[in-house]
């Protein structure tokens, strides 16, 4: 233990969550009565249909299917039973035209011919047909040409045993050679766990291969089960979203050697992003996990199953290492494939960090939104009095009047990328205030002697917003009340 704490540090706390491990899980609320899975830890589907009525037909015109995916008891069952009742309903023709040639009362007369030699009871015709239908003759009972009946009987037993055997023969070996059984040796961990990786709040889980054969072309596939209600009033029991597990980037495509841990970041189009440790407590959903691949050593596709419910998914927790380099080769101990350890995890959702980054930085938010909401931040910046102490001095005595228009307040107060903008400002102010260095008397001074040149300069070289306000004269004349007083006071 000392060793793994000088590894991982003292702030880790190594948890196995193994069935034979000897940790404790982690503290949880108060336990939940029995949670009904809609997939079992073993990939079984806790699905029946019932009421099918007159659908049940379907199942008799795919038989073959049918009796495949039947339970290996019931394909032994059907199995005996068949070539049972086949043998005794031939054994019974055998005998029933043994019986009407008169063959019987005659067995052991030698001048007489019969349809089938030595065959004078029905256990002798049932011998004959099994001789017959096995091809191990042993000589002593034989057809001969003076019956035509049994040769026919004869090629309708060779044609009807060959399609029983076809049948029945190629049913059990589809059932031993399906690759459910290459399933169970597809690991998967037993809990979930969620927690940062490169920055990103992210949901894990891990899948080990435990045959040296590789799966081929493996994928992996995740959904999310969770009842939910439209706004339309609907109420969906199991509505499935789709997890995405690197679909865009191809990491869902796996190269599955040695044990992967698969992620799902929890961004903005996650169906986890309202998801924080505290409302985890009271949510209820099924997060299903498809692994699909072509088995190396038949070819044939496997698809191997697990669920995680709420319950099985850990705040705050990572797996713990399992790969070690030996001398020349890795080395897997898929003894800690389950344990994870404890790790510092914020217990808020994304988007509960994502609005608090907002509150503590309001001037950021325009920079990373889009155009729209740029423009609606900007109509409500006059109601914001922290944006004003990030203005220059002078800048601020202007947008600090509350009676000022609010044209001219989004002049000199726009955010965008930097803290303030002076893009709408008049182009003598812009370069005065783009020259760095410039202390505030200099640009106090600058600015009282641009206001106070004469006011007929021309209205050409004035901004349109302040041309239409002039009215293609002076300026003096058409400007509200409070704006002629205030430049009456910075005159003086």
């Amino acid at each position: 233990m000392s060793a793994l704490r000088r590894k991982l540090g003292d702030e880790y706390q190594v948890v196995s969550t193994s069935a034979s491990g000897a940790g404790l899980p982690p503290p949880r609320a108060a336990p939940r009565g029995k949670r009904q899975r809609f997939v079992d830890k073993n990939g079984r589907c806790n699905v029946q249909h019932g009421n099918l009525g007159g659908e049940t037909s379907r199942y008799l015109s795919d038989l073959f299917t049918t009796l495949v995916d039947l339970k290996w008891r019931w394909n032994l069952f059907i199995f005996i039973l068949t070539y049972t009742v086949a043998w005794l309903f031939m054994a019974s023709m055998w005998w029933v035209i043994a019986y009407m040639r008169g063959d019987l009362n005659k067995a052991h007369d030698d001048s007489y011919t019969p349809c089938v030699a030595n065959v004078y009871n029905f256990p002798s015709a049932f011998l004959f047909f099994i001789e017959t239908e096995a091809t191990i003759g042993y000589g002593y009972r034989y057809i001969t040409d003076k019956c035509p009946e049994g040769i026919i009987l004869f090629l309708f037993q060779s044609i009807l045993g060959s399609i029983v055997d076809a049948f029945l023969i190629g049913c059990m070996f589809i059932k031993m050679s399906q690759p459910k059984k290459r399933a169970e040796t597809l690991m998967f961990s037993e809990h979930a766990a969620i927690s940062m990786r490169d920055g990103k709040l992210t949901l894990m889980f891990r899948v080990g291969n435990l045959r040296n054969s590789h799966m081929v072309s493996a994928q992996i596939r995740c959904k999310l089960l969770k009842s939910r209600q439209t706004p339309e009033g609907e109420f969906l029991p199991l509505d499935q979203l789709e997890l995405d597990v690197g679909f865009s980037t191809g990491a869902d495509q796996l190269f599955l050697v040695s044990p992967l841990t698969i992620c799902h970041v929890i961004d903005s189009k996650s169906p986890f992003y309202e998801l924080s440790q505290r409302s985890m407590q009271s949510e209820q959903f099924e997060i299903v996990v498809i692994l699909e691949g072509i088995v190396e050593t038949t070819g044939m596709t496997c698809q191997a199953r697990t669920s995680y419910t709420e319950d099985e998914v850990l705040w705050g927790h990572r797996f713990f290492p399992v790969i070690s380099l030996e001398e020349g080769f890795f080395k897997v101990d898929y003894s800690q494939f389950h344990a994870t350890f404890e790790v510092p995890t914020p217990p808020y959702s994304v988007k509960e960090q994502e609005e608090m980054l907002l509150m503590s930085s309001p001037l950021i938010a325009p920079a990373v939104s889009n155009s729209k909401e740029r423009n609606s931040s900007v109509e409500c910046l006059d109601g914001l009095d922290e944006v004003g102490t990030k203005l220059p001095s002078k800048l601020q005595k202007i947008t600090g009047r509350e009676d000022f228009p609010k044209k001219l307040l989004r002049m000199s107060s726009t955010t965008s990328e930097k803290a303030y903008s002076m893009g709408d400002l008049p182009m003598k102010l812009q370069r005065i205030s783009s020259v760095p260095g410039n202390s505030e008397e200099k640009l106090g001074s600058k600015t009282t002697k641009m206001m106070a040149d004469p006011m007929s300069q021309s209205v050409a070289e004035l901004p349109p917003k302040l041309q239409k306000l002039s009215g293609g004269g002076r300026m003096e004349g058409n400007l509200p009340p409070k704006l002629r007083k205030m430049n009456s006071d910075r005159f003086t």
